[in-house]
């Protein structure tokens, strides 16, 4: 990571840290000084709340959007304009306060993310599932069926939400023993999305299915062979062909 960091140019480095640009790359986002960026998003931040995040400056960055989240949220920072910043981890920063207001049910707060999840940059719609995938993991069930409509929105990013919030061993993220075991509590997500024209989709459905074969091998091929016979279509067998990767 650290040769990858040396690439962005210092020009370039000024320009994120000020808020000014969204990164391109991953590197670019983890080159990003929070601090830096907090100071010139939110001026009024306060300087004891810029040294609690130059503290945490070598924490990872899972953690320290989650800091920063907090901080916006200690000093009653209005969301709003943050989440049509130029800059997509302060929009992050917005993913993680919505999951961290405790006042907000989860009806709430999946309806406050939604606009996140269907961002235009890449990033912020990571942040957007990984922000609130505890809360979702938390109420399964619950989140189960209140994304099942999202498996129908007319945006492929939503849809890609619906289904990537929940997989079961994710990246970045922590398991969810619950469907690691029961993977067909999933289906109400998963079924509608079988045939998915959008490949933004289709990868997201063949990696949850590919993280249930793990645990479950049998229920993924018998799973496939049902949805192939279903649906002969393109986009099915490319799902389901990805799906059983990791099978021998």
């Amino acid at each position: 990571m650290s040769a990858g960091i040396v690439d962005v140019t210092p020009a370039r480095l000024s320009l994120l840290n000020a808020g000014r640009v969204a990164s391109a790359t991953l590197t670019e986002g983890l080159a990003i000084d929070f601090a830096q960026l907090l100071a010139a998003a939110v001026p009024a931040i306060g300087a004891a709340r810029l040294e609690q995040m130059r503290a945490q400056a070598a924490a990872g960055i899972t953690k320290r959007m989650a800091l920063a989240a907090q901080l916006l949220l200690d000093a009653q920072v209005d969301l709003a304009p943050l989440q049509a910043h130029a800059s997509d981890t302060v929009r992050g920063w917005v993913c993680f306060a919505i999951a961290a207001q405790a006042d907000l049910t989860l009806p709430q707060q999946l309806a406050a993310m939604r606009p996140l999840a269907d961002d235009g940059h890449f990033g912020v719609r990571e942040w957007a599932w990984l922000a609130l995938r505890p809360h979702l993991a938390e109420h399964l069930l619950d989140a189960i069926a209140l994304l099942a409509p999202w498996t129908s929105d007319a945006s492929e990013r939503v849809r890609r939400f619906a289904c990537e919030a929940l997989r079961p061993r994710g990246v970045w993220c922590a398991h969810i023993t619950q469907l690691k075991e029961a993977p067909q509590l999933a289906l109400p997500l998963l079924q509608p999305l079988r045939a998915d024209p959008a490949v933004y989709v289709q990868d997201s459905v063949a990696n949850w299915l590919n993280d249930a074969a793990k645990s479950q091998p049998d229920w993924v091929r018998s799973l496939c062979a049902q949805w192939l016979q279903e649906s002969p279509i393109a986009a099915t067998a490319r799902i389901c062909q990805r799906a059983q990767r990791s099978l021998a």
